[in-house]
């Protein structure tokens, strides 16, 4: 299996406190000892007793770091790190430190950052990198998009590269490191813009599991970055021990999405706001249910074209059974929203009976959905004793935000309310309908619901019974008390 390794950063304001950061850095291959926010870096002390290999890194304000000394300065700290025997230096290709590098190239890592965005010269800048003789070149683009990324694949066919893009649509590329040729990746607790705690890649994201030749699923979205998916399915790639894993996949559009999974091979994704109704119209074939309710939240690669489902239907009413019951009968349900999410609670509700009325900000969008779907329209927000469910399929009360609701005045006077949101704690929707004495369900249950399902259209299996449960609680709770 072709792996990459995995370097931690690690920093303090003290020598003293740098050597404690990087003697806790226990589950990394290597360690990268950032110099520029040491008021008295001592490099003797910084190396001595080390238990895996580093790289030193003195990162002027000019390329992102905090060192504002003198070159000169920064050039003796460079210097006693090579002749103190330091496994790797870190020179920046802008700096004039080329007598450095053709002394020590075997040691030198020479990286190029770029925090505006992709340079236009990128390959050209890399020929220009290995050029100077150096073992391992670093290239760090700011990706604003996820196809962003894509250069870096062709810039890591070189070897001896590592390539990072920075930023949230560029999380792939640190989490998928062998995927995209990368020697090794960087890990750390918010030294660099866009590092994943070591624990994360490792426990959440299986990065010593990953290799080259992964299967790679992901969940696509504009607010995908604390999703609980990634935990869950990968937890059931673990446990049935298949070669894939599963990560975050932030999105400018549909069609960014759709470049980049061509690019890197994606097999299948979780589709979530706002591209659901996109997902189906980019699919080449969808099933009945999915045509029906418009919308796909779930993906897969075949045969070179993709298929669209909906598990959303299904993982809805799962959880809604265990407190409602199977028949809904003549209720009075209420949906709030009108996008891809509410489609299908609309096409889950009719199904089992239920009178269902739809609210939603903009009157057109709901009239358009409501008529589609045979539902009826109503107020926003929904009138006093007009409802006995209500169902939140809006974004409001999401992990971002937490603390809105739908419906802050209320009033809770119905049966039931299911918000279908989720976070680390209880949302403001869920907590005033619970006080008010209404029944009430969050969104976590339907999430591992309609996981579970993707997961078996995706792989052909079961995941064992409770692991994704499992790991979502238990991801949750490591969140709440982090």
């Amino acid at each position: 299996m072709n792996l990459s390794l995995l370097c931690e950063t690690v920093t303090g304001t003290t020598t003293a406190e740098l050597v404690a950061a990087r003697d806790a850095a226990t589950r990394a291959d290597m360690v990268e000892l950032r110099l520029d926010g040491v008021t008295d870096a001592d490099i003797a002390q910084a190396l001595h007793g080390r238990r895996v290999p580093v790289i030193v890194t003195c990162r002027p304000r000019w390329e992102g770091g905090r060192f504002d000394g003198s070159e000169d300065e920064r050039r003796r700290l460079l210097t006693s790190a090579l002749e103190s025997g330091a496994e790797y230096v870190d020179i920046e290709w802008r700096a004039e430190f080329a007598d450095l590098i053709r002394a020590n190239p075997r040691r030198v890592l020479v990286s190029s950052h770029d925090f505006a965005g992709v340079p236009d010269d990128l390959c050209g800048r890399a020929r220009a990198m290995r050029a100077t003789g150096a073992v391992v070149i670093k290239v760090a683009i700011t990706a604003a998009r996820l196809s962003d990324t894509l250069p870096l694949l062709e810039i890591a066919k070189g070897g001896d590269t590592v390539v990072i893009g920075m930023g949230d649509a560029g999380m792939p590329s640190r989490l998928l490191a062998a995927r995209f040729g990368s020697r090794w990746t960087y890990s750390g607790n918010g030294v660099a813009p866009g590092q994943v705690p070591t624990g994360v890649m490792l426990d959440r994201f299986r990065f010593r599991d990953v290799g080259a030749d992964a299967t790679v699923y992901g969940v696509v979205g504009d607010n995908v970055m604390h999703s609980l998916s990634p935990v869950m399915h990968n937890a059931a790639f673990a446990a049935t021990g298949i070669d894939a894993v599963y990560v975050p996949l932030r999105a400018a559009n549909f069609d960014d999405f759709l470049t980049f999974a061509d690019g890197l091979g994606v097999a299948g994704v979780s589709v979530t706001i706002p591209f659901k109704q996109d997902a189906l119209r980019a699919a080449h074939s969808a099933d009945a249910l999915t045509r029906q309710v418009g919308a796909a939240n779930t993906l897969r690669r075949h045969s070179g074209v993709w298929e669209a489902t909906n598990s959303d239907v299904d993982g809805f009413l799962e959880p809604l059974d265990a407190v409602v019951g199977r028949s809904l009968d003549g209720m009075r349900a209420s949906v709030l929203g009108a996008g891809g999410a509410a489609r299908a609670v609309i096409v889950a509700l009719r199904s089992r009976g239920a009178i269902v009325t739809v609210h939603a900000r903009r009157s057109e969008q709901a009239s358009e959905v409501a008529a589609s779907l045979g539902a009826d329209v109503g107020p926003w927000p929904p009138l006093a004793g007009s409802w006995d469910l209500l169902v939140n399929c809006t974004p409001l009360g999401s992990a971002s935000a937490r603390a809105a609701s739908p419906l802050p005045s209320g009033p809770f006077d119905g049966r039931a309310v299911y918000d279908l949101t989720y976070g680390r704690e209880m949302s403001a929707l869920v907590r005033d309908a619970t006080r008010a004495g209404c029944v009430t369900l969050d969104g976590l249950p339907m999430l591992v619901a309609q996981a579970e399902r993707q997961f078996e259209w995706w792989t052909g299996q079961r995941a064992p019974a409770g692991v994704m449960k499992a790991a979502a609680l238990s991801d949750r709770a490591g969140r709440t008390s982090g």
